[in-house]
């Protein structure tokens, strides 16, 4: 099976696993395993509001799972999505209702909307290259840093909603900011359904990406500069740049994502959106082995699991969080690629390949 390939076949295996362990959950719980999944199936692709519920969950799970993969290309791991997504959305939440206010009159949509993304990934842009820049000038590690970024962003976040931006309609006391102009909408593909213009422009980002890793001069250094920063530095290349760049472009993916959710479905921004998305997305990330077609399937079967944990449960009464024990499952199986090479009698004969590389290399 071995030439199947390494980044393929392992991940395959480890879903597997953490299907069958999942399965073993179920039956424990008391439930059926076969009619836990079949429910979950259903409710994933069983008709086209479930497809198109899959894609409304994919996008945010794809888009952060780019982002953290493309630190990944550099040798760096994010893990301050959670803040990015947040300062994304409440940018996007801003721009989509208070430029309008700001010019004194309503925008197109061409124009709204394309200038609500961009400030929220440029939100999130801003935020990663912090860590980046402490990385690059004084070798600070990104974990540590971004993991203390996402507390001074979801509370600066929060003290935005309950202040400056809070929607300021009578009688509201919720967190949350004013609705966004009906110009900074981004439409959706299929009228009746929930299923937006985000999507597409996700799965288009993958591929642009894949090409700009493989093909560009910023991909090859951004990638050689991960691998082995002294080759990449012997070689000429602007390391620091690199990683600014990277840890920037990382967090733009992410609040990119942030942001289509405000212009694409909520037209707010509220505390607690975010359903856990940026943690999520390093598992999403890593069962991709941080390419980005290998992240678009990796949020597509996530973004499954969560959208047809409902049916499931109403069909099985199955609590929907044994989803997330799949998930963990999944996960763990992944980081333990030792693990599954030993359950299922692989072999190795490659050398060691870092995770920075992933397949893009």
């Amino acid at each position: 099976m071995h030439h199947l390939g390494r980044p393929l076949l392992v991940p395959l295996l480890s879903v597997f696993t953490a299907l069958v362990a999942g399965a073993g959950v179920i039956a424990i719980a008391g439930g059926d395993p076969v009619a836990a999944y079949a429910g979950l199936a259903e409710g994933a692709f069983g008709s086209t509001r479930a497809l198109s519920e899959t894609a409304v969950w994919t996008t945010p799970y794809l888009l952060a799972g780019l982002g953290i993969a493309f630190a990944f290309q550099g040798g760096l791991f994010n893990i301050g999505a959670e803040g990015q997504l947040a300062l994304g959305a409440v940018a996007a939440a801003w721009a989509g209702y208070g430029l309008p206010l700001l010019l004194g009159a309503a925008l197109p949509a061409v124009v709204h909307v394309p200038l609500t993304l961009v400030a929220g990934a440029s939100a999130g842009a801003l935020w990663a290259a912090i860590p980046g820049w402490l990385k690059a000038r004084t070798g600070g590690h990104e974990v540590i840093n971004t993991i203390m970024l996402n507390y001074i962003a979801l509370n600066a976040v929060s003290y935005l909603l309950n202040g400056p931006l809070k929607d300021p309609a009578p009688g509201n006391v919720i967190a949350r900011t004013p609705m966004i102009a009906e110009g900074a909408r981004m439409g959706v593909l299929l009228e009746g359904f929930r299923v937006h213009w985000g999507f597409p422009l996700a799965l288009a980002l993958s591929v642009l990406l894949v090409w700009v890793l493989r093909s560009t001069t910023l991909g090859f250094t951004i990638r050689t500069a991960g691998a082995s920063p002294d080759a990449a530095r012997c070689a000429g290349m602007n390391v620091p740049r690199a990683v600014v760049l990277s840890m920037a472009i990382s967090g733009g993916l992410v609040g990119l994502g942030g942001a289509i959710e405000v212009s694409a479905l909520n037209h707010r921004h509220e505390l607690g959106f975010s359903q856990g998305y940026g943690f999520d997305a390093i598992a999403v990330a890593l069962l991709g082995r941080a390419h980005p077609m290998g992240v678009a399937l990796s949020a597509l079967l996530f973004g499954a699991m969560r959208n047809g944990a409902t049916r499931m449960q109403y069909l099985t009464q199955i609590p929907a969080d044994v989803i997330s024990v799949i998930q963990a499952l999944i996960l763990l199986f992944v980081a333990a690629e030792v693990l599954i090479r030993r359950l299922y009698r692989l072999r190795d004969t490659t050398a060691p390949v870092a995770l920075s590389q992933g397949w893009g290399s």
